[in-house]
C-alpha cells in the first residue's frame, strides 16, 4: 500500500496534473503509516515510490552519452529515491512517535519538505504543493508559497485518513482552501509591455556540441533572431549555453548576433572562464550595434553532481575524489542573484536554468520588472523534466507576482504572466521564435514580503500542540510501534 501511495501522490506532479489522484495518494500514504508496524519502513517506501516516478527524468543526462554513462541511470534514481524517500521515513517515524496520530504525521511530513528544500544546496523539486500549480489554486502561493500549498495538501490527507466523519469533512474544507484563495484573487493585469523575441534553437544535446551541427544551430538561430516582425522586439533573449563558443573566443560570432537583431540587444547564454581561471555558466548582455558586451552574469546555484561535486571532502575520503568530480563537473558559481538593466524593458532578475526552481532568491533583490530564465532542458529529454521545470517556472511567477519570460532550448520557451498563467508558448523539440509583450507586474505579494517563515513557524506550533495536546491526554511517546 505505501508504494501505491506514492505513487499516486507523484502522479500529481507535471506532466500528469492529476491533483485529485495525489490527495487520495497522500490520504492512502499517511493512513498506511499509521497502520504499518515499522512506520520508518512505510514512510521510506512511500517516499522512495513517490520520487522514482516523480524524478524519473533524472536517468535522462545520462543517456545523452550511453556508451559512457548509461550504465549509471539506473545508479542515480536509486540514489534520489534512497535519499529522499529517507526524509519522508524519518517524518514517518517522528509523527507517529512524538506527534502521534494522522495529523501528526502530516505535519511531520510537511516539515522535512521544508528542511529539504534548504538543506545543503537544498532541492525544491517534486514538493507536495506542486501538485496544484495546473489548477486555479496556483494563485494561492502569492501568500503561501509551495510549503503552504503542500501543508494544505497533507494536513488534508492527514485530516481525512482519521476516518471520522467531522474529520472528513475537516480535510476537504482544508484541501478547499487554496482554491477558495486563488479564485478570490484577481487576474494578472492585462496591460502588457514593450515587445521581446524570445529564441528557441532546439538543438538536442547528444548534437549540439558536435561540430558537424554547432553550425546549423548557430544558423537556425540567427534565422529565428532576424525573422520580420509585426512589432520590432526591444530586445531577443537566448537561451543558456546557447553561443556555440567561449565567450573569450566570440569576437565574431557576437556582431552577427547585433546584425541580425537588427539593433536591438541581445542576451545570450555562453561558457566562460572567470578571472580566477575557473569556468563559469553566464548570462551576457550584448549591445544591438557591434554585441559589444555589457553585462555579464555567472549562474550562482550549480547543479549537484552536473556542474560540481557537492561533499567532495567525502568522496576524496573514500579514494574516489578525483573521478568523481570529473564526471560531477567543474563550474565555479557566481557571486549570487542580481538585477540587470535590459533596455526597454527595465530592470529583470536572470535566472539560468537550475536557478529558477529556489524562490528565495527572489526576495534576495530588489524588486524588478520581470524574472528573465534561460535553461537548457535538452539534457532532460522530452517528456517529465521539462515539463516540471516549466510548471517551477510558473510557480516562481504566482509567488512572486513577476511575469516571467522563458527562453529553452529545446523548448519550453515561453511568456507567464503574474498569476503564473502561460500567454504563449513553443513546443518541446521544435524550432522557432516567440515575440512576446513583456506582462505587468503585480505589487509585491506576501510570499515576498514573508518567505517560507510564516509556514515555517506555524509547522513548529502545530508540532508543539500536538505535544502538548498528547501529553496532557497522559499519552507517552511511542517507544515501539506494535
Amino acid at each position: 500500500m505505501p508504494a501505491v501511495a506514492g505513487l499516486s501522490a507523484a502522479f500529481g506532479q507535471a506532466p500528469w496534473g492529476l491533483w485529485w489522484l495525489a490527495f487520495a495518494g497522500f490520504v492512502l500514504g499517511i493512513d498506511a503509516i499509521m497502520r504499518a508496524g515499522r512506520p520508518f519502513i512505510a514512510g521510506l517506501i512511500f517516499g522512495m515510490a513517490h520520487f522514482a516516478l516523480a524524478l524519473i527524468w533524472i536517468t535522462e543526462p545520462f543517456q545523452v552519452d550511453p556508451e559512457a554513462t548509461a550504465w549509471l541511470a539506473p545508479f542515480a534514481l536509486l540514489g534520489v529515491s534512497v535519499g529522499f524517500g529517507l526524509f519522508w521515513a524519518i517524518a514517518a517515524w517522528a509523527g507517529r512517535r512524538w506527534l502521534g496520530g494522522a495529523i501528526g504525521v502530516a505535519v511531520a511530513l510537511a516539515m522535512v519538505e521544508l528542511v529539504r528544500s534548504y538543506l545543503l544546496t537544498g532541492f525544491p523539486w517534486a514538493l507536495p504543493g506542486h501538485v496544484l500549480i495546473d489548477t486555479v489554486a496556483l494563485s494561492a502561493a502569492s501568500v503561501g508559497g509551495a510549503h503552504g500549498l503542500g501543508l494544505a495538501i497533507l494536513l488534508g490527507a492527514g485530516a481525512v485518513a482519521l476516518r471520522r466523519p467531522v474529520a472528513l469533512t475537516v480535510g476537504c474544507l482544508i484541501w478547499a482552501a487554496p482554491f477558495a484563495v486563488g479564485l478570490s484573487l484577481p487576474p494578472a493585469p492585462a496591460d502588457e509591455g514593450p515587445v521581446v523575441r524570445l529564441v528557441q534553437p532546439n538543438a538536442p544535446q547528444h548534437q549540439k556540441w558536435d561540430p558537424e551541427w554547432q553550425g546549423v544551430f548557430w544558423r537556425r538561430g540567427l534565422q529565428e533572431t532576424a525573422a520580420a516582425a509585426a512589432t520590432p522586439p526591444v530586445a531577443v533573449v537566448w537561451p543558456e549555453t546557447a553561443l556555440p563558443t567561449l565567450l573569450s573566443n566570440s569576437d565574431d560570432l557576437r556582431p552577427m548576433l547585433a546584425a541580425a537583431s537588427g539593433g536591438s540587444p541581445v542576451i545570450v547564454g555562453a561558457q566562460r572562464y572567470g578571472d580566477d581561471g575557473s569556468p563559469r555558466n553566464a548570462l551576457v548582455l550584448l549591445d544591438g550595434a557591434a554585441g559589444d558586451i555589457e553585462v555579464i552574469y555567472d549562474k550562482h546555484r550549480l547543479v549537484p553532481f552536473g556542474e560540481f561535486l557537492p561533499l567532495q571532502t567525502v568522496f576524496d575520503a573514500v579514494g574516489i575524489g578525483p573521478m568523481a568530480k570529473r564526471l560531477a563537473g567543474t563550474y565555479a558559481a557566481g557571486p549570487g542573484p542580481s538585477l540587470i538593466d535590459l533596455p526597454g524593458v527595465g530592470s529583470v532578475l536572470p535566472l539560468i536554468c537550475y536557478e529558477a526552481i529556489f524562490p528565495q532568491d527572489i526576495r534576495r533583490v530588489a524588486r524588478p520588472a520581470a524574472i528573465l530564465h534561460l535553461t537548457n532542458d535538452a539534457w532532460f529529454g522530452t517528456r517529465f523534466g521539462p515539463q516540471q521545470h516549466l510548471a517551477l517556472a510558473r510557480l516562481r511567477a504566482a509567488e512572486s507576482g513577476l511575469p516571467v519570460l522563458r527562453a529553452a532550448n529545446t523548448g519550453v520557451s515561453a511568456s507567464i504572466d503574474a498569476r503564473g498563467r502561460v500567454l504563449a508558448s513553443l513546443p518541446l523539440g521544435v524550432h522557432g521564435h516567440l515575440d512576446v509583450a513583456v506582462p505587468a507586474a503585480l505589487s509585491a505579494t506576501p510570499y515576498v514580503k514573508l518567505g517560507d517563515w510564516v509556514v515555517g513557524l506555524l509547522l513548529v506550533c502545530l508540532a508543539l500542540a500536538l505535544v502538548i495536546l498528547r501529553r496532557r491526554n497522559g499519552v507517552e511517546p511511542v517507544r515501539k510501534a506494535t
